[in-house]
């Protein structure tokens, strides 16, 4: 078995396909096991208001919502694929420590401190527990995803 190179495109591209899949699985997670209640704004709704200035019609919320839900996902999944390439225990758990990685960096820390989500002490045991499966679900899926193209793509 030879050795394979390390490639910054192809671990982009990898873990870019991966980002995509896994964000279509973190949605479905969601859908279940949503961590709002019904009503509550979401972080992206938030998030859209801050950038705007002003109230964005029902359009321009469900295009600004998915651009940036679908967007940090992809990115999210290109920068691990890079990682995982020059830095191979970044994949140990099968993607689950990427998973909890993104919660610690997002919803644990940024997103408070934009006033997007409540900080962790805040948060019910919903939010958190729903924040942490639909996050583990996504890195797992982009780490399984990822080593599949990665194996194809070399």
């Amino acid at each position: 078995m030879r050795k394979r190179t390390r490639s910054i495109a192809k671990g982009a591209v990898a873990g870019l396909i991966g980002g995509i899949i896994a964000t279509a699985v973190k949605s479905a997670v969601e859908k279940a096991y949503p961590a709002q209640p019904h009503g509550k704004p979401t972080p992206s709704a938030l998030l859209d208001r801050k950038i705007a200035g002003h109230e964005l019609s029902v359009r321009q919320k469900r295009i600004a919502h998915k651009t940036l839900h679908w967007g940090f996902g992809a990115t999210a999944g290109a920068a691990y694929g890079v990682l995982a390439e020059y830095y191979p225990p970044a994949t140990s758990k099968q993607g689950v420590n990427f998973g909890m990685a993104l919660v610690a960096m997002t919803h644990d820390s940024s997103l408070p401190v934009l006033g997007l989500v409540a900080k962790p002490e805040a948060q019910n045991t919903r939010e958190r527990t729903s924040e942490l499966a639909s996050n583990i679900a996504y890195g797992v899926v982009t780490e399984t995803v990822r080593r599949i193209v990665r194996r194809l793509i070399d």
